[in-house]
């Protein structure tokens, strides 16, 4: 890969990671979930 192809990968990359991917620190939750939002910020960050 080059630098562009993972330019273009690391946002989607990161979503991921931080939305979606258990940690086990964080008792397997993703790590937005310390930011402890209201269900509608939630919803409205989250795309």
């Amino acid at each position: 890969e080059n630098s562009q192809q993972r330019a273009d990968e690391l946002p989607s990359w990161l979503h991921r990671y931080n939305w979606h991917r258990p940690h086990g620190s964080l008792k397997y939750q993703p790590p937005i979930s310390r930011l402890a939002l209201a269900e509608n910020n939630l919803l409205m960050l989250h795309n």
